[in-house]
């Protein structure tokens, strides 16, 4: 049912905890399934994605999609990291049954909720500064 690589990242999920004062934070969920999905996201001065964490409630599927996403973006610059797709997700993992493809949307929801958070502190950071 699940590909190899898919078992690995379940098994051994890579990033797993929290940032301390992260740059960003998204949180997504699936009602219906109930997947919760949070990123973390440590960025610095040169928008590069220096560390990210996760924490996921939920499948297996959910698990494996959460670690694959935080590999595929730790080292990449922000407006790198806002291309990752849920296809793209699904085809590190090689593969993921039909029932469980909403599961890579989370993933690639949840990097982006975390950007947009990152984005918007940045922009509030900026106004304060501003004012000073």
């Amino acid at each position: 049912m699940y590909t190899e690589k898919v078992m690995d990242h379940f098994k051994n999920p890579r990033n797993v905890g929290e940032i301390e004062n992260a740059s960003g934070v998204g949180t997504v969920g699936n009602a219906k399934c109930g997947d919760i999905m949070q990123i973390f996201l440590d960025i610095d001065e040169n928008e590069i994605i220096r560390d990210v964490k996760f924490k996921t409630f939920g499948c297996g599927a959910a698990v494996a999609t959460s670690s694959m996403a935080t590999e595929m973006i730790k080292g990449k610059s922000v407006n790198e990291a806002l291309k990752i797709t849920n296809a793209a997700v699904v085809e590190a993992l090689e593969g993921l049954p039909p029932q469980k493809i909403h599961c890579s949307v989370l993933a690639e929801e949840a990097v982006k909720a975390a950007i947009e958070d990152y984005m918007k502190k940045k922009a509030e950071a900026g106004a304060k500064g501003a004012t000073d």
